[in-house]
């Protein structure tokens, strides 16, 4: 039996809380990939558990969801777009083009945009790049993960080692200014030697900024599953520490600079979209499962493909739940997404009491002060999640 999806209803919020203030991004959430890695809990879906995928439906639902989405959010031009998934080089240059168009013609973009797309390197190419960048793309966001085969093969990465550097240089060739790769350390298998192989390779490839984040083990993954069953070693704390200062030492050495815990840029090139997240910015997430924040109001839309068209067809915003934040959770989030920037959190969001804790943290040797800001140390990084939990009480 198919059972009829529903949607919750937004609440109206007074124009008193959150506001308008900050930027404003619009995400994109694509669900289509080629086949699941390992590691990864998001909201994908491949051509097999959809029953074959439908690309041009999936964008004929964002469309109307940005309709009804632009109706709340007042008209209010997007300073970022960010299309992320799933594999949104999977729908190909010309649905990417019109994922933006229905952006610009419901919403509307700041004159200086930027747009961001995810792309897998198996499915992109010279002609690829050169239709997205036409179509207004201005940054472009490579999984390269690893250029070690075993440590791909652990991860269940389809892309052979040296397409993501092609295709990097093919982003280039096409006119994008801002380029980032995105890394993974700690998997296991993976030595000192193949990190700094793919550090050096994504710096060679012209990336003006790099991620790196931890392997991290999800609960429900294929990697979860093997580690439990003792086929693979979970990762050490020390090991991760360890290749964390790898990568920051080898992209500092380069002339990158950490401006986010995980995220190194060169000047300039810091991506604006993350930056709005972590700056306490406003964004609408289109897609399945993708999330919005309103300064007030946070919400997420159902997951399934087939649950979020259908509603959609019935000319309902497809959100499955929201949650309204007090002005503590707010607090809570403003010192756990500020500090971990390079620009650090303001003393003057602290009360009393944390400003004492925060006495303690400098003295460990965790954060640093100037009086006015808090920064955390290289120490500091490493062990950011406690310093906040710390600072909070």
């Amino acid at each position: 039996m198919t059972l009829t999806p529903t949607a919750v209803a937004l609440p109206e919020v007074s124009p008193a809380r959150g506001g308008p203030d900050g930027p404003f991004g619009v995400y994109v959430h694509v669900p289509f990939c080629f086949a699941r890695c390992g590691y990864c809990d998001f909201n994908t879906y491949t051509p097999a558990e959809l029953g074959g995928a439908n690309p041009d439906a999936w964008v004929a639902a964002l469309d109307r969801e940005l309709e009804l989405a632009a109706e709340r959010a007042g008209g209010r031009p997007a300073d970022t777009v960010f299309v992320g998934g799933g594999t949104p080089s999977l729908l190909g240059a010309e649905r990417l083009g019109r994922v933006l168009d229905r952006v610009r013609a419901h919403f509307g973009l700041a004159a200086d945009a930027e747009v961001t797309t995810e792309a897998n390197p198996e499915s992109t190419s010279p002609q690829f790049f050169e239709s997205i960048r036409a179509a207004g793309y201005t940054r472009v966001s490579l999984g390269m993960q690893s250029v070690s085969p075993h440590v791909l093969a652990t991860l269940d990465r389809i892309h052979s080692p040296g397409r993501p550097v092609a295709a990097a240089r093919e982003a280039r060739a096409a006119g994008f200014a801002h380029l980032n790769i995105d890394l993974i350390y700690g998997t296991p298998g993976e030595t000192d030697d193949d990190l700094l192989r793919s550090v050096d390779a994504a710096l060679e490839a012209g990336a003006d900024h790099v991620s790196a984040y931890s392997l991290i083990v999800e609960q429900g993954t294929a990697l979860a599953r093997r580690v439990r069953r003792g086929e693979l070693p979970a990762p050490e704390d020390d090991v991760l520490a360890h290749r964390y200062e790898l990568v920051d030492s080898r992209l500092r050495a380069a002339g990158m600079d950490w401006y986010e815990v995980s995220n190194w840029s060169r000047p300039g090139a810091a991506c604006r979209h993350n930056l709005g997240y972590w700056g306490g910015g406003r964004w609408w997430g289109a897609g399945p499962g993708a999330h919005s924040y309103d300064g007030v109001l946070r919400w997420w839309n159902v997951k399934h493909p087939d649950a979020y068209a259908q509603l959609l067809a019935d000319g309902v915003l497809p959100v499955a739940g929201f949650e309204e934040l007090s002005d503590a959770d707010r607090h809570t989030e403003d010192v756990m997404l500020r500090l971990r920037m390079r620009d650090g959190l303001a003393l003057a969001l602290l009360d009393a009491q944390e400003r004492e804790r925060a006495a303690t943290a400098i003295g460990d040797g965790l954060v640093l002060s100037d009086g006015e800001r808090l920064v955390l140390t290289d120490r500091g990084r490493l062990l950011a999640d406690a310093v906040v939990r710390s600072l909070l009480g």
